[in-house]
């Protein structure tokens, strides 16, 4: 028999609310409501690195990546700089950076 206690039934309604508050209803510069997915836009729901952080997991030294913030124009995936010293990397930013970046070889080749 499942047993479902009280703490864990207010977790699962508190889960599907967040689920629910991504998808707002908000009003766009007319005026007109529009439904927005924060999914996505939501940055403090995402996972972030440091540069140090996104240096090991990317196996570059973390002058390439301070190379690549400088860099005109700047390369590199997408960055926030937090501070003059502390610069963040969005996980869904570097996902995403890696994708475009992709190569899939031919088969024909």
């Amino acid at each position: 028999m499942l047993h479902t206690s009280r703490r864990s039934t207010a977790l699962a309604h508190r889960t599907d609310s967040r689920l629910q508050d991504r998808q707002t209803h908000t009003r766009n510069e007319d005026g007109a409501p529009f439904l927005r997915d924060d999914s996505r836009s939501s940055l403090l729901a995402n996972a972030w690195y440091s540069t140090r952080d996104l240096a090991a997991c990317l196996r570059v030294n973390t002058s390439t990546l301070r190379r690549w913030r400088t860099a005109r124009p700047p390369q590199g995936p997408p960055f926030v700089s937090v501070s003059e010293r502390v610069i963040m990397y969005s996980a869904v930013d570097v996902e995403e950076w890696l994708r475009r970046h992709r190569t899939v070889p031919r088969r024909d080749a």
